[in-house]
């Protein structure tokens, strides 16, 4: 110690030495405080008690966002942890001390049904087309061989002139009138030929009867409804001409009458009054509506004449039709451009080069029908019925090894497969009989 109270020992400040202090004395400087060597950073101060506690070096940022991945990653390994641990319980295959029944349950089918007792029904439904049915052409009478059938105005080919036709959904009755040329009425008759010839006192045949009982039907007496036509035909011929403003010839010539087996429905008028009498004058269908399917050749034995089956209508209401006509096996060709569309089901053909079936329904309840002149449809076609059998989802059949098949029935004790005959499909399910196989039976089925 100094004179003036120095310490000898104390290096000088600017000497970068270091201070002496008393125990328990603290330094007040900092890193910055003390003199480094050139070209050297001041060394770090490092407080343990910071990196052991954050909070006591004052929650600073930098030790929080170092220390954050470390806790992140080891909260998700915890979770992934526990998310496992329950996965495998619930699985059970964890092993147990067999207390918890949870564990030692035996392991199901994802799914059960029980085996059914039901009445089965093999159906398929398909698309029609309600509508009239196929309409056919009426044509203007070409003059006969013996050269008579323009006599009295009945022909084109003597420059007969259309004066009046029916309008578009108008039905035509026997007798009523179909078209007038020049004047004359051109009347309906009821048969399944046309008139090809003139009919005349000595006439005979099957045409004759046909003329006949028309005019029986109409009102005409004085005459036997038989194959011969004599006088008295011919005079009930003749008052029967002047009702239609013709000519009483007693005499019926081919043109002077159209036949048709019933009452028509007039789909579409060609021609117009002015025109001679000549080529298409209109086309027309049956009057009661009817359901046209070009069913597809592999679902030919769900039909036969007399078959019933249920329409469903746009509207979703049902009506039960009958299969009243099979066609003939066809292609449809989707290129065809002709327009034609015929077939006898109306239906329009399938636009493909897969055969169809034509099929024809009769609705015996019009009125069940509604408004709907021409509609799609969908028709369900019943083939075959079985009553009070047992059935199970078709999913629920296994295929066993070797052949045939098999259900996994749901025991006490677990499972088992049990060995079963199938029998008829339909509607998603199957019929079933083998041993064990009863109502009531529970069986698995994928979920």
């Amino acid at each position: 110690m100094t004179a003036d109270g120095t310490d000898e020992m104390a290096p000088d400040r600017q000497s970068g030495a270091l201070e002496r202090h008393t125990s328990g004395q603290v330094s007040t400087k900092t890193s910055k405080d003390l003199d480094t060597p050139a070209g050297e950073e001041p060394a770090k101060e490092v407080d343990t008690a910071a990196q052991e506690d954050p909070a006591k070096d004052g929650g600073q940022p930098g030790s929080a966002r170092r220390r954050r991945p470390l806790r992140t990653a080891l909260i998700v390994l915890a979770a992934t942890a526990v998310a496992a641990a329950a996965g495998i319980a619930a699985t059970g295959t964890l092993g147990g001390d067999g207390t918890d029944s949870a564990n030692t349950a035996p392991t199901g089918p994802p799914a059960t049904a029980e085996v059914e007792r039901t009445t089965l029904t093999d159906s398929e439904t398909v698309d029609g087309n309600l509508g009239y049915g196929d309409a056919q052409t009426v044509q203007a009478p070409a003059s006969s061989a013996d050269g008579t059938a323009g006599k009295g105005g009945a022909s084109g080919g003597d420059g007969g002139i259309v004066t009046w036709l029916p309008e578009e959904g108008e039905v035509v009755k026997r007798g009523d009138t179909v078209y007038r040329v020049d004047e004359r009425k051109v009347p309906l008759l009821y048969g399944s030929f046309p008139l090809y010839r003139t009919l005349e006192p000595g006439s005979e045949g099957a045409d004759v009867k046909m003329l006949e009982k028309n005019l029986r039907a109409l009102g005409y007496t004085g005459f036997t409804v038989d194959d011969t036509y004599d006088s008295a035909t011919a005079e009930a011929v003749r008052d029967w001409q002047d009702s239609l403003n013709r000519e009483e010839t007693g005499e019926v010539r081919p043109g002077e009458a159209l036949v048709a087996p019933e009452t028509r429905r007039v789909a579409n008028v060609t021609a117009t009054p002015g025109a001679a009498l000549s080529g298409n004058l209109l086309s027309w269908t049956g009057t009661e509506r009817i359901v046209g399917i070009d069913l597809d050749v592999q679902f030919e034995d769900l039909v036969d004449k007399g078959t019933e089956a249920t329409v469903r209508l746009p509207d979703d209401t049902t009506v039960t039709a009958e299969v009243t006509d099979i066609g003939t096996p066809s292609t449809s060709k989707g290129e065809d451009s002709s327009g034609s569309g015929e077939s006898d089901s109306g239906s329009g053909g399938s636009g493909g080069d897969d055969p169809t079936l034509p099929v024809e329904l009769t609705v015996k309840d019009q009125k069940g029908l509604g408004r709907y002149q021409a509609a799609a449809v969908e028709v369900t076609l019943k083939a075959e019925t079985r009553k009070d059998v047992l059935v199970v989802p078709v999913n629920a059949l296994v295929a066993r090894k070797g052949g045939g098949y098999a259900v996994e029935v749901v025991t006490a004790d677990g499972t088992e497969l049990r060995p079963v005959k199938p029998g008829m499909f339909a509607d998603s399910k199957v019929q079933i009989s083998g041993t064990g196989i009863k109502e009531g039976t529970v069986v698995g089925v994928p979920k």
